[in-house]
């Protein structure tokens, strides 16, 4: 671990050095960031229909991390297609012009991308502001990272929530929307299968006259404390934050995350839930990115162009579905993680199979070995999942 922290070091006192490279990062073009077709055009919903959908925006069905007591509160619904919702319900006259509100909202509901719960339609009666999104039943990414119960989110899955993300937000730069309000850890959500996707309700303000932070002013920009403005470069130091969170486990202030890069003190920022998942390699670039990112100068922060392709190059058993990372199916319900084995098995891993099974004692059977054999050869048609072997 020492000589992780020399590298962590030498790389935040010498970060200049890299500013160029960062920047100047070709851009790669990822496939899978391309607009979504199978999502229902954005429309107006009324009153009624979203009174329905909530049974009467029944306390049950409420979402948000401050429950009711939030002063925007989102609830999960039904709409009578059976299709699920959640609804985001704006405090009274926090858009008095509902023009101004139809406006915006019709913006954000033009974008249609995997990466994002997308914003299905909203709803403007009387005193009433709401918005309807898709809904993202496996909870955010603050309860998976901050408040887990049975296993650490793993590093694999860690590099990917950073990666879709900032393929989120370049997506939404691209059609025009550069500002994201208020991004941290409860904004990411995760959809039936355990993908990572950014919530569309931060790219509208709370209010109209409302703040774009509600955080600790410990993790605002230090320009928006000065200005009360958001910029793109905002947005960017909100990402750094949430670099900071996923590679420590902890929602850690950036000031005291920064001075403890400049120290080399990594056993104190990795988390150590995750020792042995991760490279030096791979936590030396992560922190520098995040370095970067919280730059005190705006000016001296990459562009979230520059980041796509640097987070592309750091990826981890890529062709692992999410929700087996996670450790959940695809309904949603917990399950155990896979062995090592059951993982090389999935991967269609055919020497790391052998691998293990010689060291448990299977060495000299090739009974066994042309079973497994046949295994990998079935995984190309099925979904594996586990892989059990009797221990001799």
């Amino acid at each position: 671990m020492g000589s992780q922290g020399s590298k962590i070091a030498t790389c935040c006192r010498n970060s200049s050095s890299h500013k160029f490279a960062l920047l100047e990062a070709p851009h790669v073009d990822n496939e899978e960031n391309s607009e979504v077709t199978d999502v229902l055009p954005f429309r107006e919903y009324t009153l009624e229909q979203l009174k329905i959908a909530t049974s009467g925006f029944a306390l049950d069905n409420v979402v948000s991390e401050d429950g009711a007591t939030a002063p925007n509160v989102v609830y999960k619904g039904k709409l009578e297609n059976h299709q699920k919702i959640a609804i985001k319900r704006f405090s009274r006259m926090a858009w008095p012009d509902p023009s101004q509100f139809l406006e915006e909202a019709r913006l954000v509901g033009q974008l249609r991308s995997k990466r994002m719960a997308n914003l299905l339609g909203c709803c403007c009666e009387g005193g009433e502001r709401l918005l309807v999104a898709e809904f993202m039943p496996n909870q955010t990414l603050a309860r998976h990272i901050f408040h887990w119960e049975t296993q650490p989110t793993r590093w694999a899955m860690r590099l990917r929530v950073v990666l879709y993300l900032s393929e989120a937000l370049e997506y939404s730069i691209n059609k025009g929307r550069t500002l994201y309000h208020d991004l941290n850890a409860y904004r990411v959500l995760f959809d039936e299968e355990c993908n990572p996707r950014l919530s569309t309700f931060g790219l509208m303000k709370n209010s109209r006259d409302g703040k774009s932070y509600t955080t600790n002013p410990a993790f605002t920009p230090p320009e928006y404390l000065g200005t009360g403005r958001i910029t793109a470069e905002c947005v960017i130091y909100s990402f750094g934050t949430l670099l900071l969170d996923l590679l420590t486990g902890k929602h850690i202030p950036p000031s005291h995350a920064l001075d403890l890069i400049r120290d080399g003190n990594l056993e104190r920022l990795t988390d150590s839930c995750l020792e042995g998942q991760f490279s030096d390699t791979d936590v030396t670039e992560l922190v520098r990115l995040a370095s970067r990112c919280l730059q005190y100068d705006a000016r001296e922060r990459p562009n979230i162009k520059s980041l796509v392709p640097a987070l592309i190059s750091l990826q981890k058993d890529t062709d692992v579905p999410s929700h087996v990372l996670m450790g959940l199916p695809q309904s949603g319900t917990f399950v155990s993680p896979l062995s090592p084995l059951g993982e090389a098995c999935l991967r269609k891993d055919l020497n790391a199979m052998l691998e293990m099974l010689d060291k448990i004692g299977y060495k000299d059977d090739e009974d066994v070995s042309r079973q497994v054999f046949r295994l990998y050869q079935l995984s190309n048609h099925l979904e594996v999942t586990t892989l059990t072997v009797p221990i001799p």
